[in-house]
């Protein structure tokens, strides 16, 4: 998987051209299963908005076009070439997160964004990328065997850095996505049943210390809320409790677009970012619900065909790593709808208004891409 002087090899152009023609189903059907979610994204959003002062619509359409630059540029990209430098982009990341702590632009009671031009842009978003690519190469390029404890303890380390960073800005939902990623990244790459059983102590442990010292009283409050939401129905439960009315107001084939009474009369919040399934199941019903998550079914079933196929561990991992961080956010979001999950804010992949995270789907379907179409050259 490198040549004898140690560097990952490099595509030319030409030999990208060549392989172009060798792509097959499972390449065209995730590309073509993330550009029909965006498009569903575009019309939720839209409807979701129109209430709004803001139109978010033409500033959602300016990020799938950017998100749709982006997975191209992914897909040309060798992945081998950027996880040679994910020691740098992960310095660079956690530069970001703390500088966005001194310079960033608070919403929401969170200090996580910073603006331009109208525009925001969350570096932990970035983190996440970098984060995945350095523990990939980490554990890509470890001897062969299960996980011993202190490389455990490094992959630990590595993911304890921006999860602190992101944690104090504090923007718990962003930071919580990299514990599935981890997770699956260690599984995949073999660990013993004894290490695993004193790691999920050691997770228990500092989730108890966590949740006294980590948390602030507005996240705690979230928790509890969710073991109770009738205790407060007009504060802590009120989203839950207006998701619910708008999930089950939908029915079978849903009120109709721009006709849902939560959403277009202003009792739903957030209703084009975190609450976007919401808004679809009341206006599309179960069966507008159902093709969605055939898509992302549809996404998923493609993406792990890719790790699957892949002819090195570095691919193999960069796919497990990529689909985790946005199967734990479908997850996560569709169930906070329902209420089987505490409330937090996790965008839906490809649906959401939202820059930052739009960018990372479509960039990390382009990775996932490149791994697929550069299958035949890395042996």
């Amino acid at each position: 998987m490198r040549d004898t002087s140690g560097r990952f090899p490099a595509l030319s152009i030409a030999e990208d051209r060549s392989l172009l023609g060798r792509l097959e189903r499972p390449s065209w059907a995730l590309a073509l299963s993330a550009a029909l979610l965006g498009s569903v994204g575009l019309a939720t959003v839209w409807s979701a908005s129109t209430e709004l002062p803001i139109d978010y619509l033409p500033r959602q359409a300016a990020w799938l076009g950017i998100g749709v630059g982006l997975m191209s540029l992914g897909f040309i990209l060798n992945y081998r070439t950027l996880l040679r430098f994910s020691t740098a982009i992960y310095i660079i990341s956690l530069l970001m997160l703390g500088a966005i702590l001194v310079f960033g632009h608070e919403a929401g009671g969170a200090r996580s964004w910073v603006g331009f031009a109208g525009l925001g842009m969350q570096p932990s978003e970035v983190a996440k990328l970098a984060t995945a690519l350095l523990l990939v190469r980490f554990l890509a390029t470890r001897e062969e065997g299960s996980l011993h404890g202190h490389e455990v303890v490094v992959a630990g380390l590595i993911i304890a850095a921006p999860f602190v960073l992101i944690l104090v800005e504090p923007d718990l939902g962003s930071a919580m996505t990299l514990f599935p990623m981890s997770a699956a990244l260690i599984w995949v790459a073999g660990i013993r049943l004894r290490t695993l059983a004193v790691g999920g102590i050691l997770l228990i442990l500092t989730v108890g210390v966590f949740w006294v010292y980590g948390l602030q009283d507005y996240q705690r409050e979230r928790f509890t809320t969710f073991v109770s939401p009738g205790d407060d129905p007009l504060g802590a439960g009120y989203q839950l409790r207006q998701s619910k009315i708008a999930v089950g107001s939908g029915e079978l084939v849903g009120k109709g677009f721009m006709q849902g009474t939560q959403s277009q009369l202003r009792f739903l919040p957030a209703r084009h970012t975190d609450f976007i399934f919401a808004v679809l199941a009341e206006e599309r019903g179960f069966l507008g619900v159902a093709g969605v998550l055939a898509l992302y079914l549809l996404y998923f079933y493609y993406g792990v065909r890719v790790a699957c196929r892949a002819r090195d561990p570095h691919g193999i991992l960069l796919v497990v790593a990529l689909l985790a961080i946005v199967a734990f956010h479908v997850l996560y979001n569709t169930s906070m709808m329902v209420g089987l999950v505490p409330i937090t804010g996790i965008p839906l992949p490809f649906l959401s208004y939202g820059g930052s995270f739009t960018l990372f789907c479509f960039f990390a379907t382009g990775l996932i891409l490149s791994v697929d179409l550069r299958r035949y050259v890395n042996r």
